[in-house]
């Protein structure tokens, strides 16, 4: 193992070649829950690989069978199978690309204080009103670190101009066309986070993409602006953290009721992004 991240755990297979594993933890607030989500790993798995092959921009993903291409697998295929991707190796650039459709999260609450997003003026908004889209990049921070909000010339200053510049303009184009898909299946994509990596001055789309772990999944049909909105993806987990004044805290184990309704939400998310229905 190379990497361990809060969801993933990332292997090298050959000099060129790592293995992700989506485990089936559950991060909030920065947070590893105690428990997991039964099959998770499987979920976000089936719905990068869908994501991947829809979005227009080139990916990091090896397609093909794993066990075939690294027979050294084999004797792990019950905790691989399903849950693994094959990746090409890339310079990653340092920064969580984060895209807002809608104002919500962390957003909206900076723009009551400060009528900004990441700095950015906004006009008069109410909670979870759609907006332009804009990009409010964050660090990527160290397992037990906490990822920091920054300003568009922040990130400037982190990887440059001209390929933070670049990045921006992917990621909005990939979110536009990503939510106005997933408006025709009855979800709202409120935000989301990207990753990218480099393949020369090539830029590709790296990570998981497009789940319930990175990005906020609302239920169109009930959809209602000026309220917080019903949820897809883990603001149902954020909520009942924080309802319970445990945000944020470590060693957190979840209720049965609260890992099943959890689970559903992510199933129904998939079910109705990708038309599949989900098989255990």
């Amino acid at each position: 193992m190379i990497a361990k991240g809060k969801v993933r755990d990332i292997y090298q297979v050959d000099d060129n070649t790592l293995l992700f594993v989506a485990t089936d933890r559950i991060s909030a607030y920065d947070v590893i829950m105690s428990n997991g989500i039964p099959n998770k790993g499987k979920i976000l798995t089936k719905l990068s690989e869908f994501w991947f092959d829809f979005l227009p921009i080139e990916n990091h993903l090896i397609k093909g069978d794993i066990f075939q291409k690294y027979p050294q697998l084999e004797p792990y295929r019950n905790q691989l199978e399903g849950r693994s991707l094959l990746v090409r190796k890339l310079k990653l650039i340092p920064l969580e690309v984060i895209v807002r459709g809608y104002i919500t999260g962390s957003g909206w609450k900076e723009y009551q204080k400060s009528k900004t997003v990441h700095g950015i003026p906004i006009g008069d908004v109410v909670e979870s009103q759609q907006i332009t889209p804009i990009f409010t990049p964050s660090t990527k921070a160290e397992q037990g670190e906490h990822d920091e909000n920054i300003t568009k010339e922040q990130a400037d200053k982190i990887v440059g101009k001209e390929l933070c510049d670049r990045i921006e303009k992917i990621a909005i184009d990939l979110y536009t066309k990503a939510r106005d898909y997933a408006a025709t299946k009855g979800i709202i994509i409120a935000d989301t986070k990207f990753e990218f990596g480099l393949d020369g001055d090539n830029i590709v789309l790296v990570d998981e993409v497009l789940t319930p772990d990175s990005s906020r999944f609302w239920n169109a049909t009930k959809y209602e602006v000026g309220k917080s909105q019903d949820s897809y993806d883990k603001q149902f987990l954020r909520d009942w953290l924080t309802s319970n004044g445990v945000a944020g805290k470590d060693g957190v184990a979840m209720p049965e009721d609260i890992v099943t309704e959890t689970k559903s939400k992510y199933v129904e998310a998939y079910e109705n992004l990708t038309g599949d229905k989900w098989q255990e």
